[in-house]
């Protein structure tokens, strides 16, 4: 589990499940690709946070990825289709 965790191969593998989850999202449910991207970025990038901190990277590397997360999730927001309550 050490090494699972504390060289950040466990996000690697999270990181592997998203990736499919694009795959079966553009194959499988015929989404277009740029809008399943959107809508999978701010997590990718919230786990690459969670890496780094994993990693002992520096903060400024975690800071970046989180605020990162952040805009991405707004334009995310902005893109959807808006509903009626």
């Amino acid at each position: 589990m050490v090494w699972l965790f504390g060289q950040g191969h466990a996000v690697d593998l999270i990181l592997g499940v998203m990736l499919l989850e694009w795959l079966l999202l553009t194959r499988g449910r015929g989404w277009r690709k740029g809008d399943a991207a959107l809508r999978l970025l701010p997590g990718a990038l919230m786990v690459l946070a969670l890496r780094a901190a994993l990693t002992g990277a520096g903060w400024w590397w975690i800071a970046l990825a989180l605020a990162a997360s952040f805009p991405v999730h707004l334009a995310d927001i902005a893109r959807r289709p808006r509903r009626s309550i």
